[in-house]
């Protein structure tokens, strides 16, 4: 019963108290929790196949009984866009083969850095040697000879 300026009264609220019973159970602990993976896994080209992708967007999914992933999309209008197979291996980090490209290149019919400032010196003294004509002067002489 509540009372009102001193007086009871026979008010009973409209609403239903607040039930612990609807709250979920947020006593567990990490271990418990279901971890989700982002990967997406399908059994062969027909599962990528048959995958729906969402309008305007692009899934990586990765197959199950091969060493392959596929990258399916669709347009805007939901239509599947062609899917894209690939082929996957794992690379050894210290393998031999894992060298850069720098050191397989022949590197012996390229210049050095002290053969192109040589040429580009002989260059300089041959035009200081050559004298300068400007455009003028070469129209008036093909002028006069003509």
């Amino acid at each position: 019963m509540a009372y009102y300026n001193g007086f009871q009264t026979a008010y009973q609220p409209m609403y239903q108290p607040y039930n612990q019973s609807f709250i979920p159970n947020q006593t567990q602990t990490p271990s418990q929790q279901v971890q989700q993976s982002s990967i997406i896994w399908v059994s062969g080209e027909t599962g990528a196949k048959s995958y729906l992708v969402a309008p305007n967007s692009t899934v990586l999914l990765m197959d199950s009984e091969n060493q392959r992933f596929y990258l399916k999309s669709s347009d805007a209008s939901g239509m599947p866009l062609p899917l894209r197979i690939f082929e996957y291996t794992e690379k050894a980090q210290n393998a031999p083969n894992n060298t850069p490209v720098a050191q397989t290149m022949d590197l012996s019919s390229y210049a050095t850095k002290a053969e192109l400032e040589t040429l580009k010196n002989e260059i300089d003294s041959i035009l200081k040697d050559v004298p300068r004509q400007t455009t003028k002067a070469r129209k008036t002489e093909v002028n006069a000879d003509g």
